[in-house]
């Protein structure tokens, strides 16, 4: 007998959290992926009345309150044109469990799950917890998943791929002719699609656009939160969506797990998600504005970069030494390699932060070039 379960032992601690741990209280940090704004006034007294009002005491059903879910519903119809039953909607304890539980209802032991690398570090671990086979697949010089890549990695093995636009870490924001592609092969192979869409609605170039809009089949699990869109991470609330009889098998799962996503955070998300996007914009606004500066930093610093169209990541190639430079030098960033092995030689930029703290961290990565150049 062993001390602890296998798929445990085969997934190690996030990157991402060992850098964000280790840096000193005074570190610039460029490692989280977490909004400097405060969640929209509408949805915290949208919480504070069902606190007071004692809505908020108890259970919710499994899927979450309907109104919130008819919320989510309406955004799909609203964002993408297409008409979702809200009882084919679950409410997550954030995008990460609807990750998983779209994982774990779609994998059995031994299955291939394929997914972006670098890519969010979760495609890899969650895989791992549901006993099946990481599939990792490069991504073009843009930074961008191609649909023939992945599938090309398709095998009779293959239960599932992963699409992230916009993407952590790359900021890269899949094209509309990518998009559809993806639900074909979705379509064709049997093979399930899970579309990460956590940014949805931070993109600045183009448009957002899902494989739900252009799947046939019921072959796409779409995952979705208020974390980033509504600078809501502590709130931790998520949702996943997709027909009625994966709804129902992710269900089994979701009612042992958790239950119910929590219910004062759910009435927080309902009101974010109805209540006025002004707040959105601006905030979108600010990162295209912050993302600006640090492309023209990191180039006059000599590293090369593709322009990030959403999310609020940067990707440069960074020399040999420069990530530990830097967060030597008391900056935050995440090495490549933590998103994967196609990630080596990259750094993780988030600018997720102040612009006056984002300026001195340029000055800071630029002095850290000319050292270990």
């Amino acid at each position: 007998m062993t001390e602890f379960a296998a798929r445990v032992e085969s997934v190690s601690i996030s990157g991402i959290r060992e850098v964000f741990e280790a840096a000193g209280e005074d570190a610039i940090n460029l490692g989280l992926g977490q909004p400097d704004f405060p969640t929209p006034s509408h949805a915290r007294e949208a919480a504070r009345e069902a606190i007071s009002e004692g809505l908020a005491d108890g259970y919710t059903s499994n899927k979450g309150i309907e109104s919130l879910r008819e919320a989510v519903a309406a955004k799909y119809e609203r964002d993408q044109g297409v008409a979702v039953d809200p009882g084919d909607v679950i409410a997550t304890t954030g995008g990460s469990e609807a990750l998983h539980l779209a994982i774990e209802a779609h994998v059995d032991p031994g299955e291939e799950v394929i997914f972006p690398d670098p890519g969010f570090v979760s495609y890899d671990a969650l895989t791992k917890l549901a006993d099946g086979v990481p599939k990792p697949v490069g991504l073009r010089e843009d930074l961008t998943l191609d649909p023939a890549a992945v599938e090309e990695a398709i095998t009779d093995d293959t239960a599932a791929f992963v699409v992230n636009s916009p993407s952590n870490p790359t900021g890269a924001v899949a094209s509309e002719d990518d998009i559809r592609e993806f639900a074909r092969i979705a379509d064709e192979h049997d093979v399930v699609c899970i579309s990460d869409e956590v940014y949805e609605r931070i993109v600045f170039d183009g448009a957002h656009h899902s494989p739900m809009e252009y799947a046939e089949t019921d072959s796409v699990v779409t995952i979705g939160a208020c974390s980033k869109t509504y600078s809501m991470t502590g709130w931790r609330l998520g949702w996943v969506q997709a027909s009625t009889r994966r709804i129902e098998r992710m269900l089994r799962v979701h009612q042992y797990m958790q239950a119910c996503a929590s219910a004062p955070a759910q009435f927080a998300a309902e009101a974010a998600l109805t209540g006025p996007q002004d707040r959105v914009d601006e905030m979108v606004d600010a990162f295209q504005e912050r993302r600006d500066v640090l492309l023209d930093g990191l180039d006059d610093a000599g590293l090369d970069v593709p322009t990030p169209t959403g999310a609020f990541y940067a990707m440069p190639e960074v020399p040999e030494g420069w990530v530990d430079e830097v967060i030597d030098s008391g900056v935050v960033v995440v090495p490549g390699d933590a998103f994967g092995a196609h990630g080596e030689g990259y750094a993780r930029i988030s600018y997720a932060t102040g612009m006056e703290e984002l300026k001195e961290a340029i000055e800071i990565m630029q002095d850290a070039t000319r050292r270990v150049a």
